[in-house]
């Protein structure tokens, strides 16, 4: 039998948890949808994102920076009119005004990922959890990651949504010592 730290019956939390989780992700792409997504979840289930995650790449043209930053008020009032997402007016908003400053960050660093990899020395943390419960909320990495973010006018950016975003692309492994995926972050 196969133990999972979470998932429970749910085939994509299972998929999520098998395939992506703590997986280390360097696509910039990729990069921008989780940071989107994790703030879409603030105050929410994960579970409630991930079931609207496919909704999410249609409207917000497959997590596409460039078209995301162009968005205007048209498109925001599209995006708040879709119940197919979490429609908070916030959130939304976030989504486009973290669009613009990833470009941004592009720009100066030559990738997205070349800039928020460094939080963690350009390779992912391997923890050694006994219990999913023993992970922490937040971290010192993920202090540093929320400051400097905002810092660049990111928002929904809070330590414990970095530290989410994180473990999300494998920046940090947390899978707990009893769980399968522990000691298989790179696959």
């Amino acid at each position: 039998m196969i133990t999972r730290c979470f998932g429970g019956d749910d085939p994509l939390y299972i998929n999520y948890h098998d395939t992506e989780w703590g997986v280390p992700n360097h696509g910039d792409r990729h990069l921008f949808e989780m940071l989107v997504l994790e703030g879409a979840q603030a105050g929410l289930s994960w579970s409630t994102v991930l079931n609207k995650r496919e909704n999410y790449r249609k409207v917000f043209d497959n997590f596409d920076a460039e078209k995301v930053a162009r968005y205007n008020a048209k498109k925001m009032k599209q995006l708040l009119s879709n119940a197919a997402i979490i429609r908070n007016r916030l959130k939304i908003d976030s989504a486009i005004q973290n669009a613009r400053a990833f470009l941004e960050v592009r720009d100066e660093f030559g990738t997205f990922d070349t800039y928020i990899w460094q939080f963690v020395g350009g390779k992912p943390k391997q923890n050694r959890w006994r219990t999913f419960k023993k992970i922490p909320p937040r971290t010192t990495e993920s202090d540093a990651m929320s400051k400097d973010l905002k810092k660049r006018r990111f928002n929904f950016v809070g330590s414990t949504i970095c530290y989410a975003f994180m473990q999300a692309v494998g920046m940090v492994n947390d899978h707990p010592l009893t769980c399968f995926r522990h000691s298989e972050p790179s696959s």
